[in-house]
């Protein structure tokens, strides 16, 4: 039996919280985001876990509430103009074994009312992780384009991220990977519709796309030294 994880209750959630982003609708509504948005989450992410692993088996889906794959709901405030104690969205990041944060390469699914897409790659690596994966695309460039400029990954995902203005120092400008080697980011997305999400058979449309872009995370995960 092909199992539905997410329903429209989900986004339904996520919209009323955009509107009502306060402490007291949110525990008034408690039920509704356990029941809707967490519970589905944490089932998504635990039955993920072994066709991520027939990717690879260095890659993490934890089905924990807390520590695990899934993104916790409260937002970060302390350094922000936005107050918002909640985030309006629900995501999961499958991230390497070897990583401890969003920083770490690995495979991403964002749930938001108008944004749903699925990512790889590595978000804001350290200078030392990020010049690790420029030299790789100076050694081996046919690795490199057969990664991540094939037809089959880049007639699916949207490479994104910020890049420097200039070419990082030692590199000559006229290097045929420049565009690349001037990334700060290493993203890919997809983007998907509400209906693709709350359809039977979504989390193998999920998996499908995550295997598309394996060379792509392999190329990036053994430029870091890290099993693939």
């Amino acid at each position: 039996m092909i199992q539905t994880h997410f329903t429209p209750r989900l986004f339904e959630f996520l919209l009323d919280l955009r509107t009502n982003n306060t402490r007291e609708w949110f525990q008034d509504n408690k039920v509704r985001y356990d029941r809707d948005v967490k519970d589905p989450l944490l089932r998504f992410i635990g039955d993920f876990e072994p066709r991520l692993h027939s990717i690879s088996a260095h890659f993490v889906a934890d089905a924990r509430a807390n520590g695990g794959s899934m993104f916790r709901i409260y937002r970060d405030v302390r350094f922000s103009a936005d107050k918002s104690p909640y985030k309006t969205q629900a995501a999961a990041h499958f991230r390497h074994e070897a990583g401890k944060t969003a920083h770490a390469p690995g495979f991403y699914l964002h749930l938001a009312p108008d944004e749903l897409l699925a990512g790889v790659g590595i978000w804001k690596p350290d200078s030392a992780s990020l010049s690790r994966i420029r030299n790789a695309i100076d050694a081996d460039p046919v690795r490199w384009e057969r990664a991540a400029k094939s037809d089959s990954f880049s007639s699916v995902f949207t490479i994104g991220g910020e890049s420097l203005k200039r070419p990082p120092k030692g590199f000559d400008p006229d290097h045929p990977h420049i565009e690349d080697l001037k990334r700060k980011d290493h993203i890919a997305s997809v983007e998907f519709m509400q209906d693709d999400v709350i359809s039977p058979g979504f989390i193998d449309d999920f998996t499908d796309v995550c295997r598309q872009a394996s060379p792509y995370m392999e190329f990036l995960t053994s430029a870091l030294r890290l099993p693939y």
